[in-house]
């Protein structure tokens, strides 16, 4: 078990991003925190508390669906787990800016594939329209609320992916490791995602040397 946390946890960076991208907004009017307040500002603009505490409700459950009754407060302390979605958050303002100074853009037949294929939309494998509208209607979102963040999300993955798509494995790499049976495989798709993560943690802290960041760690202690 704990080598499958730390297994998770050195791969929290990529996880993040995936979560943020299926749980946009979701949770928006169930949580009963201040919003008046601010966890961190980066270059002017502020994370709410109520948009932290969203986003860590959503990693906490991440977590506890891959643990079960073996996540607890005891596990979540070694993980770390505010301090990382907050790091995670703000991560992602960073190379949001990246994204507009690099003019990153999502097509509109892109977001609308997104949303065409994403499966709470869907019902007996079909994308349907009612069900899109009800369903954000629920969450208190309009269509243009929800179709904007879904467009800075996908443009980070796009951005993500660029970071990525740099990287392979070196053949150093992969000494010790011959055979094409499925526990070689995955060593060797563990070891790209490893350095892929590297890269991108290391383009991140490059973007946050010029940027001006205020944290409140206070806020979630």
């Amino acid at each position: 078990m704990l080598k499958t946390m730390r297994k998770h946890a050195k791969f929290f960076y990529v996880l993040f991003f995936i979560v943020i991208l299926t749980f946009i907004f979701w949770g928006v009017g169930t949580l009963d925190k201040p919003t008046a307040v601010s966890v961190a500002e980066i270059n002017g603009e502020k994370i709410s508390v109520e948009e932290y505490w969203r986003a860590y409700d959503n990693m906490r459950q991440v977590y506890k669906d891959l643990y079960k009754e073996q996540f607890n407060e005891e596990m979540e302390k070694r993980l770390k787990l505010k301090e990382a979605v907050l790091s995670g958050l703000i991560e992602e303002r960073l190379l949001l800016i990246s994204v507009k100074e690099m003019g990153i853009n999502v097509t509109d037949r892109e977001l609308q594939d997104a949303i065409m294929s994403d499966q709470r939309f869907m019902r007996d494998g079909i994308f349907r329209k009612d069900v899109y509208f009800r369903t954000l209607q629920l969450n208190r979102l309009t269509p243009e609320m929800f179709e904007t963040s879904m467009r800075q999300q996908l443009a980070l993955l796009k951005m993500k992916r660029l970071i990525g798509s740099a990287i392979d494995a070196n053949p150093l790499d992969l000494r010790g490791i011959s055979g094409d049976d499925k526990k070689a495989i995955e060593a060797q798709q563990a070891i790209l995602l490893n350095k892929r993560d590297a890269a991108l943690k290391s383009y991140v802290e490059s973007v946050r040397k010029s940027i001006n960041i205020k944290v409140n760690t206070d806020l979630i202690s």
